[in-house]
């Protein structure tokens, strides 16, 4: 037995059909290093997750591709381990290893490595120079169009690796590449009058989308001369997909927003006399289990709102999964409790609970952070009424708290008492929904946080 080098490529991991890059936060390990496997290589931010990679396999960390920081579509190579293979070496009685040695050889050619011209008795020349390569040198030579021949191996005789082909690869002058636009990129910059092929392109293979077109048409907002600056934050990691996604939904979904108040002094009284009787099992019901407890009702009687845009498609969708935005250190996570609908209170609060937990420690997993069909987006803590909500693409719809603040109310009987008033804001794609039905939604979410003890009736 003898041991041959591989080259194997390290790549961004795919973690759930919707993941299509990851951003790599840290490397755990130098390039040179020696790693064995299920060492950790480095760390990287995907959905808004941070998670860690381990190392397939013991060998040496010849080479990282990509920085701390960057971002790269997911299967993009990021770094370059050479390992050591073991190769069983043929023995000499072997009956595969017969045939005439080679010209200038001293040994034997496997007849079952011949060429036909080779057992057809036709003499091959021979090549003035021997190319020495790992096989995957040869078939990422191939892939790239790579003449082996004008490559110096860095290996041992001059061995070629496949760093040294994709070095030579990279060196290279690159063809032209045909730019690519989407159709409606293609109508604005027309509409705009814009040479669109002397654009940039942002989108999937430098594609021109309609965003590169608005940046291009808007003149460049320039510094104030004289500006003290702290420090400076890439636009990567959660914040960039923040900005994506929020850019995303404001430029394409129609926002409407509804408003309307709700006396909730019965919600208050509710929650009150839960939590004296749930005191001694050490549960606690906030007033985000009872909101999230509504809406999913709420949502069962009003399928139209528990829907979704997904290539042009509305789908409706059969389960209720409530998401659930929450403010961490490294931004706006918005982390999706399954089945609503059927959970109680109780089940409700604790597995809010340790979606939160996980969301504010950073550990959220991928699964935490898809599939919501419904976002729940509370700032009452922070004293502030009412807002306008941004929807959580491609959900149809977001509702908004507001706090809970004592106002003075007028009664049926024209009586003044004080009332423990929420203002709640829905915001919702009008391309999906229309706004009889929406404003039908908030009207009966109003109801229920007016008389929330009509959560306690079954329904069907």
């Amino acid at each position: 037995m003898s041991s041959q080098v591989e080259m194997m490529h390290i790549v961004m991991p795919k973690l759930g059909l919707t993941m299509t890059e990851g951003t790599l936060t840290h490397w755990r390990k130098a390039a040179g290093a020696e790693v064995n496997q299920g060492d950790i290589l480095f760390d990287f931010e995907s959905e808004k997750s941070v998670l860690e990679f381990e190392c397939p396999a013991d060998g040496t960390l010849t080479q990282l591709l990509v920085a701390e920081g960057q971002t790269v579509p997911c299967g993009t190579p990021v770094a370059v381990l050479e390992t050591a293979v073991a190769v069983a070496q043929p023995q000499r009685d072997d009956p595969s290893v017969t045939g005439t040695p080679a010209q200038g050889s001293g040994s034997p050619v496997p007849s079952a490595l011949k060429s036909p011209e080779q057992s057809a008795g036709i003499p091959l020349p021979v090549p003035h120079h021997q190319i020495i390569a790992t096989p995957a040198a040869k078939r990422r030579a191939r892939e790239l169009g790579v003449d082996m021949a004008a490559i110096n191996g860095r290996g041992p005789q001059g061995r070629i690796h496949m760093a040294d082909v994709e070095a030579a690869a990279r060196t290279a002058a690159p063809e032209p590449v045909r730019k690519a636009i989407t159709p409606l990129a293609k109508r604005l910059a027309s509409d705009l009058e814009l040479d669109w092929t002397q654009i940039s392109g942002s989108g999937p293979g430098e594609r021109v989308v309609k965003q590169d077109i608005l940046a291009a048409a808007s003149p460049p907002v320039e510094a104030p001369a004289v500006v003290g600056i702290s420090r400076v934050q890439p636009l990567i990691g959660v914040r960039g997909v923040i900005a994506r996604r929020m850019s995303q939904s404001a430029f394409t979904a129609p926002h409407v927003t509804l408003f309307t108040e709700a006396d909730a002094s019965a919600l208050v009284e509710a929650r009150a006399q839960l939590n004296a009787e749930l005191a001694r099992g050490g549960v606690k019901i906030s007033y985000n289990a009872l909101l999230i407890a509504i809406a999913a009702r709420v949502l069962r009687d009003h399928p139209d709102l528990n829907a979704g845009l997904v290539d042009d498609q509305i789908h409706y969708y059969a389960d209720i999964n409530m998401a659930l935005a929450v403010d961490t250190e490294r931004g706006l996570l918005a982390p999706v409790i399954r089945n609503a609908d059927r959970l109680d209170l109780v089940a409700l609060q604790q597995t809010g609970d340790e979606l939160i937990q996980r969301a504010l420690g950073g550990q959220s997993r991928p699964d935490d952070l898809t599939g919501g069909t419904f976002t729940l987006t509370n700032l009452g803590m922070f004293d502030i009424d009412g807002f306008t909500p941004i929807i959580n693409q491609p959900q149809a719809a977001i509702l908004g708290i507001g706090r809970i603040a004592a106002r003075p109310v007028v009664g049926p009987d024209n009586e003044v008492r004080v009332g423990q008033m929420m203002t709640l804001s829905l915001s919702f794609d009008h391309r999906l929904v229309d706004g009889g039905p929406a404003a039908r939604f908030l009207q009966r979410i109003k109801q229920l946080i007016e008389r929330p003890f009509a959560l306690m009736i079954p329904t069907r």
